[in-house]
């Protein structure tokens, strides 16, 4: 199983003198954090469509193997619902394609507003280009229930896996042949992040990508890379 880890986002002033060497140019800031980490979350993605131009430069600034998740615009999730929003998506996705094979999954958080819906879901997911690694996050209960999740396993797509606010373990859905976790809090310890490790081995993934908020103490770079020299029994690797 291949697993990437990062942070939900890269350009943090934040994180100089800290994760980035003193003096950073906020240009320079990917290309370093490409040598530490190999993925990261994108969400500005979310408020504003991606130009061409800004993902041309964030492709240069990485090798072949480093990974993007890009978070779906709101006018695409929040907005239109999933629904009506071919347009939106025709751009996304077209500009999206400048990534080649760092694009490792596209992003769609549902608003916690929204009840559950499987029409809406089922056509929305029917409009999707093929191999695009959609992954969806629910955050209204109603969503939680066999239904959807087979719905996501016929389409071989991924049920995104956040941590809840109590700090429960949540058991990974595995409606793919991939996963995508989004871990949120700032206070992991070793036997936390082992136990998440146990559970991604257990999905039987032939890939996972897992995520650690941001934070202005830079504890989420730091958490990635502790959760990448795990493996499955709790030792270190070499």
């Amino acid at each position: 199983m291949q697993v990437v880890a990062g942070t939900s986002g890269f350009s943090y002033k934040e994180w100089v003198g800290s994760f980035y060497p003193d003096k950073t140019a906020p240009a320079a800031m990917l290309s370093h954090y490409a040598t530490q980490l190999p993925a990261v979350e994108i969400n500005n993605t979310f408020y504003r469509m991606p130009r061409i131009s800004v993902l041309e430069q964030w492709r240069t600034q990485v090798g072949d193997q480093f990974r993007f998740a890009i978070k779906a615009s709101r006018r695409i999730t929040h907005s239109k619902k999933l629904s009506d929003c071919s347009d939106e998506m025709a751009f996304l996705m077209g500009n999206l394609e400048v990534l080649g094979p760092t694009l490792g999954a596209v992003l769609f958080q549902l608003p916690p507003f929204l009840r559950k819906d499987r029409s809406r879901l089922a056509d929305f997911i029917a409009t999707l280009r093929p191999q695009t690694p959609a992954a969806f996050e629910f955050r209204h209960g109603s969503w939680f229930d066999d239904e959807i999740a087979t719905l996501l396993g016929d389409a071989n797509l991924p049920w995104v896996v956040t941590e809840s606010d109590d700090g429960s373990l949540p058991e990974p859905l595995a409606t793919a042949d991939w996963g995508y976790l989004r871990l949120r809090r700032t206070d992991y310890d070793q036997r936390t992040l082992q136990q998440w490790r146990r559970k991604i081995e257990q999905a039987n993934w032939s890939r996972v990508m897992v995520f650690f908020k941001h934070e202005d103490d830079c504890a989420g770079p730091a958490l990635a890379q502790r959760f990448l020299a795990l493996d499955s029994h709790g030792d270190r690797n070499a």
